[in-house]
């Protein structure tokens, strides 16, 4: 598997930037596509002058240049979507077709050529299950079609299907991967993640603020973790056809990280509460747990994480305070 030419849709997002770090790191041939609507031109310049690495300012919908970026590639990491609650709850139809209509693109391309496929899906199509840890044979819940977080999930779900779909008609080589919260430098709060929104908060001094009661609970896996999964799965053979769960299984009330977050920052910030009515939408629906079983991805390829949460807390509070 040497000298890949690997291609990364969304590559200037937070984890396509990591991703093209370590496969450069390793010696091989980076591509990436990215629209830059969540994704940021920033999280990539420190790679813009490298001879091996290649960025193409479009959308994944377009279809020559996808096509044209395929034919050039081994491998495709498929991670070009929608992100964070905000904008899902903003914009629904944006994300449905973003979410959908890229996949189907990208899947279609690949399949001319076979080109293997890693489908980067979320731990949102659990929805509303109970069955904590959350396993990937596991029934996923969702919610009403008239809640519009919900619309995320869905489109998610759809794009597992269609990527298992090319596998078992078509032949197509394709990978299935649930990211459970990554974190790390570099990822945006600007959307809703939540520990970039925290420390902003924190080193600003302003109030952090906690949707919901805080009781509800969270697995935050480290970026560098991550993505060294990714990178391990598109190398194995027997992934082709699977679901994997990525992420860490230590997990947090959302009020304790909100704590954690101000003793690590030294901050002198208040802790306040906003119902999720008044934050997103009126009857806005969260899980309130969301822990992955992660051993089939750790017999799989070895995974563990390696980054506990207040050392990705640390990494992501030296991130802002360097900015």
């Amino acid at each position: 598997m040497n000298d890949l030419r690997v291609l990364i849709t969304g590559g200037a997002g937070f984890i396509g930037s990591h991703l093209s770090d370590a496969y450069l790191e390793r010696g091989d041939e980076v591509f990436i596509i990215d629209d830059l609507s969540t994704g940021s031109i920033d999280n990539i310049t420190h790679l813009k002058s490298h001879a091996r690495f290649h960025y193409t300012i479009d959308s994944v919908h377009n279809q020559p240049a996808v096509a044209e970026l395929i034919d050039q590639c081994d491998v495709i990491f498929h991670l070009a979507a929608a992100v964070g609650v905000k904008l899902i709850v903003e914009s629904p139809v944006h994300t449905i077709e973003t979410n959908v209509r890229g996949t189907e693109v990208v899947l279609a391309q690949a399949n001319k050529k076979k080109k293997k496929v890693l489908v980067a899906s979320t731990s949102e199509v659990y929805g509303l299950s109970t069955e904590v840890p959350f396993k990937e044979d596991g029934n996923l819940v969702m919610g009403a079609t008239t809640k519009g977080r919900w619309s995320y999930a869905c489109s998610k779900a759809i794009d597992e299907f269609l990527a298992l779909a090319y596998w078992r008609e078509k032949k197509l080589p394709t990978v299935v991967v649930r990211l459970f919260n990554t974190v790390g430098p570099r990822q945006t709060g600007q959307y809703g993640m939540v520990i970039p929104t925290f420390v902003k908060q924190a080193l600003a001094g302003r109030p952090i603020t906690v949707y919901g009661t805080g009781e509800q609970t969270r697995c935050f896996g480290y970026v560098g973790d991550v993505v060294g999964a990714l990178v391990k799965l598109m190398d194995k053979d027997d992934s082709v056809g699977q679901v994997f769960n990525i992420g860490s299984d230590e997990e947090v009330s959302i009020m304790e990280l909100a704590e954690r977050v101000k003793s690590l920052t030294g901050s002198s910030s208040e802790i306040v509460t906003m119902p999720y009515d008044e934050a997103y939408e009126e009857g806005f629906e969260d899980m309130p747990r969301r822990v992955p079983d992660i051993s089939k991805v750790g017999a799989a390829v070895g995974f563990r994480p390696t980054m506990k949460l207040d050392g990705i807390l640390e990494s992501v509070i030296e991130y802002y305070r360097s900015r």
